[in-house]
């Protein structure tokens, strides 16, 4: 397993390198930004994001491994996971208006003391301990994923005055270089409360404070409901989503207690998964260019058959008695390779298909019922004494996907005539002017 996990991470390595020099050299020279003000507030943010994008990679691969190194059952480290996306869920249901009244810089600084304190808990053996650190790991994440975000929109629209058209080339070459950081700290770890601390201290000292007006939480619940309940594309969208993202949270758990058994190097598994969703990506923005003209519909609706192919695979690769850590491995990376079509594929369509005011509350309804039900699955199917425990999540998982299979079908019947669900651009890309 040691040497397999090495000679794929290698090939993968080399193939997203050479997949890039061949995109850069066939992509035509970009204009240089001449406004200095605009690039440096973009490295301003580069760099606080990247930090702290770094700090949240590096504890990853082993968080599984540091709970059974405490001696933790199975199902008790099932209901730490279960607090943390508990946590996130929750968190997530209020955390565009706490970003608005507390104010996206501060909120940026807040995300660095509750994720240093929630690494710090770590340390501890104590269950309670661990359970207050993965709550505050819940709320951590919420705004890693919501104030830098908002932060760095108002600022490019409002302070320094950018086309808005340029937002989406920088939030994908930062999701470039988030996985470029994720393989990196699968391979070296390091301290992460450090660097949550530089962060924190540099977008104090870098960062412009700025506020937005609150929507009261009932009304971006309701008007969610609505959005959700009155448009056909929003239900098959939202359904999509929520439940190809609750398997992949189901996949998180598992792949540490699945390979960990059979020797497998987990820094180097999980620097092989963020390589291959980056190599994923730039097949993704390959398939979308003038050359190939996919759509991202396509790819959604491959993304998900993927998934379903490979949760069904492991269910035999799993068996009790039988495992087969090495195909369990290719499995694995079929789905990480999903992955990074399915965020490029559904992050453009939710653009189109959801009204920007409305997303926050369409996505908290479609969110909270199926990781609730995640939540339950690893409770009551990921027991210590149930041998088959984890075969029959896989299982699970499979028909699931089904299930989300039939509802990319559906949105593919209904938008598969509309011109605003496909990419016009010449590269597929947006534009915005190279750094």
């Amino acid at each position: 397993m040691l040497v397999t996990a090495y000679f794929v991470f290698v090939v993968l390595l080399t193939s997203c390198l050479g997949l890039e020099l061949s995109r850069c050299r066939a992509k035509p020279p970009g204009r240089a930004c001449s406004n200095h003000s605009s690039v440096r507030f973009q490295l301003d943010f580069y760099q606080v994001y990247f930090l702290a994008l770094t700090a949240d990679w590096l504890q990853a691969p082993y968080l599984y491994k540091l709970y059974h190194h405490y001696h933790f059952l199975e199902s008790q480290t099932a209901i730490l996971y279960d607090c943390g996306l508990a946590s996130t869920v929750l968190y997530g249901l209020v955390a565009s208006s706490l970003v608005d009244w507390l104010g996206r810089k501060k909120s940026c600084v807040l995300f660095s003391l509750t994720y240093s304190l929630c690494c710090l808990t770590k340390l501890s053996r104590d269950y309670f301990v661990l359970l207050v650190g993965r709550a505050l790991g819940g709320l951590s994440t919420t705004l890693l994923f919501s104030a830098f975000e908002a932060w760095y929109i108002h600022e490019h629209l409002e302070r320094h005055d950018c086309p808005a058209e340029w937002i989406p080339a920088t939030f994908a070459r930062a999701a470039f270089w988030n996985h470029v950081l994720a393989i990196v700290a699968g391979v070296a770890a390091e301290a992460p409360p450090s660097l949550l601390a530089l962060a924190g201290a540099l977008a104090l000292h870098t960062w412009g404070e700025n506020y937005d007006q609150q929507c009261a939480f009932s009304r971006t619940c309701a008007g969610g409901l609505c959005c959700r309940l009155s448009d056909r594309h929003v239900l098959l969208l939202g359904t999509t989503q929520a439940l190809f993202e609750s398997v992949i949270f189901i996949f998180v758990f598992l792949w540490t207690p699945v390979l960990d058994p059979h020797g497998a190097p987990l820094g180097m598994i999980f620097s092989s998964f963020m390589a291959v969703s980056l190599l994923s990506s730039s097949l993704y923005r390959i398939a979308t260019s003038k050359r190939y003209h996919l759509q991202p519909m396509h790819l959604l609706s491959l993304a998900v058959l993927i998934v379903v192919f490979s949760f069904f695979m492991l269910t035999f690769s799993t068996s009790p008695g039988q495992e087969s850590p090495v195909e369990s491995f290719i499995d694995f990376l079929l789905t990480e390779l999903a992955c990074g079509l399915y965020f490029p594929s559904m992050s453009f369509l939710r653009r189109k298909v959801i009204p920007e005011t409305e997303q926050a509350g369409v996505l908290n309804w479609f969110r909270v019922p199926l990781h609730l039900l995640a939540c339950l699955g690893l409770l009551v199917l990921h027991d210590s004494d149930r041998k088959t425990g984890t075969q029959n999540m896989f299982s699970i998982c499979s028909a699931v996907m089904v299930m989300a299979l039939l509802a990319v079908v559906g949105l593919f019947t209904v938008v598969r005539h509309d011109a605003e669900l496909q990419v016009s651009s010449p590269n597929g890309e947006p534009y915005a002017p190279e750094l």
